[in-house]
């Protein structure tokens, strides 16, 4: 190795170029005298390192630098050649070769550097030190030893499919997966390979050792705490090896960390490990964790004094400014519970003794990261809030319990003597504040409110944090907090529905009796099954299978029901009877089944053995979906099942034996067919049924008479119907058409007879159903019913509809019953999919329904018409969609909410042009303005204006909450269109004096002024801090994060000057024409219009002159109005910011005082300035400026002509009564 830095010097310019690039990348050696190191291996480099320990731990001999002058072996030569192998054993896809020979060569330069004369000779370089102390965590394979030969071919097969770019939502990218490296080539390493690293890592720590022990750091704190770095992250790599192999590696790498702590290399204090790494750490959750881990090895061998001193400091680390130190405080903070809990004895300081228990590290510093400014922080700290109540330490669980459940149980004894001794101060230092009622209440609900958060992270988190306080009972199974979990299954976000759905599952498993619970879990994971993602549906159908299906076995009367069996039945009977609702979604997952062969002769006949249980309603339940996909039935079992059961049918199990009866109809004899045809016509002439039940029978009887013969299915029809319709029309007739029929009127069997017409398919007379709008004795839901079969005929008859719509139009007008109306609304809408173009002219007529008087009927309306609009059987003409604006305004908020969903998540995809097409109408619309050309020129009547009208200083706030939503909603191009085109329509009509400035006219200027003020007008890449969201910093760590807020201060720097050009040229030019209109004609506008250019003009306060300059006035005025503004807000925040002090009054007050105290100094009233403290004591809501006013009759404003005048205090309520001493009432901070 001496003879090739020997050679390498002698042209000296291989040697340069390496000591020229910092050691910082690796320069090629000459292909001769590679091959030659090649063939050498490592033998050399252990020889050379025993005659240089020699020589090292023998001072009296002849100095090794002399030596190696002697020999002509050039220091600078030799340090590049050991920096060569060195770069090349850290590089990813080095062999065993080249790891062993550059730890070996690292070890020959740590070694040389702890000669003495190492300086002199300049063999000392920082970027080499720290290269050579890092090279284990780069030579060690990362997962050595846990994988075998025969599992190779497998994970790199699974490693090309992870490393394919994968769909998500940009919303759902965590930072985690901001940071996921390349793949490298993986490398095979046998148990000789390994063992070869390992002896020359072995090597490499005793050399650093040795340095440590000879070579101060105190003078280079960066190579000290890359050092304590590299040693942490050592016990990390060999933390969880074979303890029997490696266990001198982890002893000598907190050796290193002991002597890193000796004064030799610096203050302690800095070079402290367990506070110097977190410093230190990545935001990747693969390293935190690992450090993580290292951080509680180490404290778990402190004393409790320093464990305590380290805990006190993690609390300040917690609420660090750098994102990333907090989330790593949350993972020690995890490490820490998972250890032993120390006892208060242990730490006689009490200043530092309530730092011990575990309860401090769960509500100090664990929950107090629910508040975090960062996202990922908070999710972060809610996720491992979650896992505390999995640990074993009941006094963690016990703080959980008590941060959402105020307990009245009295103190325990620790707790009762510290009390008794020291205080109740001294209790809460040392165990932690109990929470009150409404505090564990607000905890509660922020949680919920967490579940809904709009970064997906966090919901997730919440989500796993809420089943945890439902399984472990520290909250309530009520049906508010678990319809919050059930909701879920529903979110936008596809990772948030995946992890709900894993959660209602982990909950009903926790807790499979609970009803309420069950209930929870259909409402979540049924609907799941026509979910648009293909991988939400699969994971929906894959609970359903497990927990229904797969848990049908047979049934024996004496034999009991285990518990997931019984689970089973209990949920079938909820869907047979609280979750009807689930039916049609239910269905659905039978549907997908059917197609994957999943029914099989087993199943059949397990739940024909449970059609006798009590529970029989599930298994006729699951029998009517089964049946029409199965080949093969046991027709005969079901037919002797019908027999026992036909005489006491009711309800719904009914409706389900109906279904498999009609479709089993196909492989029953003419004989079988008749008898049960004979047993339906009986029940439905009674016309006892329930309305479910009859248009169950109707259907059945259709399928037991229908025939490959049409003419044949109609004579059967005809016979068995036409009885249906006679009876039904004769009870009608005798009721409707005759004098005083209502008097003898049955309202059950009016009900029961009206819809029979509609199912037994068979024309009703005309002057039947007309009837039903007439004034007439009937009760309402005898003629809501009637309104439905009058709809049900008409999608069968095109006649009708031509017929009856004027008729149905009118009765949404003038009707004044609830049902009769809501029903109408149905009838429309169904018939609009049908006959659209017919139903198209009364969709106004329609639309006017989103301003009913009766909630019903407006939410009724919203979504039946968001049905149609999705598919485009209904389009967005006339007033449309200002209406359902106004429903974003509802009086009812669940309504509105509604009317923000359908918009959001179901219209406004469709068309994305949506909101910024109809801005400007909008604006003109809710004003009830017409006087432009072109805008608000549809036809509405009367009647319907004023429904609708936003008119008016009352309504401004539904109107601006109307305005903001679109706004928010905009693209930064659409609100950069929107700005030109209201200049062009609104603020160029008025100046050109289109549209007169009378009374209207100016109420739509100023409206059009404040729109352009709102925030959320402006652009958002220029509104965007250049960092992101608050608490998210660009770390260095993290390239991506840094590479996109770079392009964001470019992005937002080109449009600003985007921007400010066409400000310049379209929008001045308007506004000082309107300034001088305004000033003209005296108009209150001019207000507006100054407050727009203030806000307008706050991103270029100092460019005010060049904006304005063909109007100096207006630039003066603008100038003087943003000083103005500035010395306010700069004032406000001064207010806001003060804290206690030393002093026993507020920053604030004794501002105040100061500046009192000098006014009234100037004027001589020494008598007055006596009162002042009396005066704020007992008013401590009074302003300095009122106090002035009060005190100093002659004094004025500054820079006004106008004087005050002395102002009486009189309160318009009585006063609460308030501590005298002012010291008292500024003991309390005000959070």
């Amino acid at each position: 190795k001496l003879q090739v830095a020997y050679r390498s010097d002698q042209t000296g310019t291989w040697v340069d170029a390496v000591w020229d690039l910092e050691f910082t990348e690796q320069t090629p050696l000459d292909d001769t005298i590679e091959d030659e190191l090649s063939v050498s291996g490592d033998k050399a480099f252990r020889t050379l390192y025993q005659c240089l320990l020699a020589h090292a731990a023998n001072q009296q001999d002849e100095s090794i630098w002399a030596i190696l002058g002697e020999n002509e072996v050039p220091i600078k030569s030799l340090v590049a050649v050991l920096s060569f192998f060195v770069l090349a054993g850290k590089a990813k896809t080095a062999n065993v070769q080249q790891r062993v020979s550059g730890l070996h060569a690292a070890s020959l330069y740590l070694l040389l550097l702890g000669i003495p004369g190492s300086i002199a000779t300049k063999v000392f370089h920082e970027v080499l030190l720290d290269t050579c102390s890092d090279l284990t965590s780069h030579c060690w394979p990362e997962d050595a030893g846990k994988k075998r030969k025969k599992d190779i071919m497998k994970s790199c097969q699974a490693d090309v499919k992870r490393s394919k770019p994968q769909r998500r939502e940009p919303s759902e990218m965590e930072v985690d997966g901001a940071e996921e490296e390349e793949e490298e080539e993986e490398l095979n390493f046998s148990a000789k390979d390994l063992l070869n690293i390992r002896d020359a890592v072995v090597l490499l720590v005793q050399s650093l050792l040795r340095l440590l022990q000879t070579f101060p750091l105190k003078d280079r704190p960066q190579s000290a705490g890359h050092c304590t770095v590299c040693w942490m992250l050592t016990v990390v790599l060999f933390l969880h090896r074979d303890i029997t192999e490696l266990r001198s590696v982890p002893e000598m790498a907190f050796y290193g960390l002991q002597l890193l702590c000796s004064p030799k290399h610096g203050d302690q204090k800095e070079v402290r490990s367990s506070n110097h790494y977190p410093n230190s750490m990545v935001e990747k959750s693969e390293f935190r964790s690992h450090g993580a881990q290292a951080v509680g090895m180490l404290t778990s061998q402190m004393e409790s004094t320093d464990y305590a001193r380290f805990i006190k400091w993690l609390f300040n680390f917690s609420r660090s400014s750098k994102m990333v130190c907090r989330l790593f405080s949350v993972d020690v903070v995890m490490v820490l519970l998972e250890q032993s809990e120390r006892s208060l004895e242990e730490c006689p300081d009490p200043e530092f003794s309530c730092f011990l228990p575990h309860k401090f590290l769960i509500q100090n510093l664990l929950f107090d990261r629910r508040m975090d400014d960062s996202p990922t922080v908070q999710g972060h700290a809610l996720a491992c809030l979650a896992q505390c109540l999995e640990l074993p330490s009941l006094n963690a669980t016990r703080a959980v319990h008590s941060l959402f459940s105020a307990s009245e149980k009295t103190h325990t004894l620790v707790e009762t003597h510290i009390q008794a001794t020291f205080g109740s101060e001294a209790r809460t230092r040392f165990f932690g504040r109990r929470y009150t009622f409404l505090e564990t209440k607000e905890n509660l609900a922020l949680l919920l409110r967490r579940v809904k958060d709009s970064k997906i992270n966090v919901r997730k988190s919440a989500l796993q944090t809420l089943v945890g306080l439902l399984k472990h009972n520290v909250i309530p199974l009520s049906w508010e907090n678990l319809a919050t979990l059930s909701e879920r299954c529903r979110d936008p976000a596809v990772s948030v529905k995946k992890k709900a759905l894993q959660c209602v599952g982990e909950l009903l498993g926790a807790k499979p009796e609970c009803s309420v619970v069950q209930k929870a879990w259909l409402q979540g994971v049924v609907p799941a099954v026509v979910d648009p993602e293909n991988s939400v549906q699969d994971k929906a159908l894959e609970a359903l299978d497990q927990v229904l299906l797969s848990q049908v076995k047979p049934y024996y009367a004496g034999r009991h029901l285990d518990a997931s069996q019984r689970l089973t039945w209990d949920l079938l009977g909820l869907l047979c009877n609280e979750c009807l609702n689930l039916s049609r979604y239910f269905s659905r997952a039978f549907t997908i089944w059917s197609k994957q062969n999943k029914f099989t002769q087993t199943l059949i006949a397990n739940l024909m053995s449970h059609t006798e249980a009590d529970h029989a309603a599930g298994a006729w339940l699951l029998l009517s979906k089964v049946v029409p996909s199965s080949p093969r039935l046991p027709y005969g079992k079901i037919l002797d099942a019908w027999d026992s059961i036909s005489k006491d049918v009711t309800g719904t199990t009914c409706c389900h034996i109906l279904c498999v009866m009609g479709d089993i109809a196909v492989h029953l004899n003419e004989e079988t067919k008749d008898r049960i045809v004979a047993d339906l016509m009986s029940w439905l002439k009674t016309f006892t049924l329930s309305l479910e039940v009859i248009c169950a029978a109707v259907e059945t009887l259709y399928q037991l008479g229908r025939s490959e013969d049409i003419k044949q299915t109609q004579a059967f029809l005809n016979q068995r119907c036409g009885e249906l319709v006679s009876v039904c029309e004769a009870y009608l007739a005798g009721i409707i058409l005759r004098e005083k029929g209502a008097q003898n009127l049955n309202e059950e069997l009016m009900v029961r007879r009206n819809p029979s017409l509609a199912w037994c398919q068979e024309e009703l007379p005309a002057s039947l159903p007309l009837s039903q709008f007439k004034a007439n004795s009937l009760p309402t839901r005898v003629r809501a019913h009637g309104v439905i079969t009058l709809g049900k005929l008409c999608l069968q008859h095109e006649e009708l509809v031509q017929k009856y719509l004027p008729v149905f139009a009118r009765e949404l007008e003038l009707g004044t019953e609830v049902a009769v109306r809501n029903n109408v609304v149905v009838i429309m809408c169904d018939l609009c999919v049908r006959y659209t173009n017919m139903v198209e002219h009364y969709i106004p007529n329609i639309s006017a329904c989103l301003r009913d008087s009766e909630a019903v009927i407006r939410e009724q309306t919203l979504i039946m018409l968001t049905n149609l609009l999705q598919e485009e059987f209904v389009k967005w003409k006339g007033p449309l969609f200002f209406r359902f604006m106004v429903a974003l305004v509802d009086p009812v908020p669940a309504i509105a909410s509604l009317c923000e969903y359908c918009l959001l998540h179901l219209l406004l995809k469709k068309n994305p042009e949506m909101f910024s097409q109809h801005f400007i109408e909008c604006i003109f619309h809710f004003s009830s303005y017409n006087k432009h050309k072109s805008y608000n020129k549809f036809t509405e009547s009367e009647r319907e204006k004023v429904r609708f009208s936003l008119k008016g200083a009352q309504q401004r706030e539904k109107r601006f909450r109307i305005y903001r939503f679109l706004l928010e909603h905009f693209t930064d191009a659409q609100r950069f269109n929107i700005t030109v085109k209201i200049n062009q329509t609104i603020l160029a009509c008025f100046a050109d004096e289109e549209l007169p400035l009378d009374a209207d006219g100016a109420d739509i200027l100023s409206e059009t002024f404040k729109i352009l003020s709102l925030k959320e007008m402006k652009l958002q890449v220029i509104s965007t801090p250049a960092g992101g969201a608050a608490g998210e910093e660009a770390e260095e760590e993290n390239m991506a994060t840094m590479a996109k807020a770079v392009l964001l201060v470019a992005q937002k720097k080109v449009v600003s000057q985007v921007q400010k050009k066409a400000f310049i040229e379209n929008t001045v030019p308007l506004i000082i024409g309107l300034k001088s209109l305004l000033e003209q004609k005296r108009s209150p506008v001019l207000r507006d219009l100054m407050a727009y250019l203030q806000v307008t003009m706050q991103d270029y306060r100092d460019e005010v002159k060049e904006f304005f300059s063909g109007d100096e006035q207006l630039a003066a005025e603008l100038e003087f109005a943003l000083k103005t503004a500035e010395k306010e807000r700069e004032m406000a925040e001064q207010m806001d910011s003060c804290s206690l002090t030393a002093d026993t009054r507020t920053p604030t007050a004794q501002v105040r005082e100061h500046h009192i105290h000098r006014a009234l100094d100037a004027e001589g009233n020494f008598k007055i300035s006596l009162c002042i403290n009396y005066i704020v004591s007992e008013f401590p809501t009074v302003s300095e400026g009122v106090l002035v006013v009060l005190l100093s009759p002659q004094c004025s404003t500054q820079g006004s002509p106008v004087r005050c005048r002395t102002l009486p205090v009189v309160f318009a309520t009585p006063q609460p009564p308030r501590p005298k001493p002012l010291s008292t009432r500024l003991a309390y901070s005000d959070r």
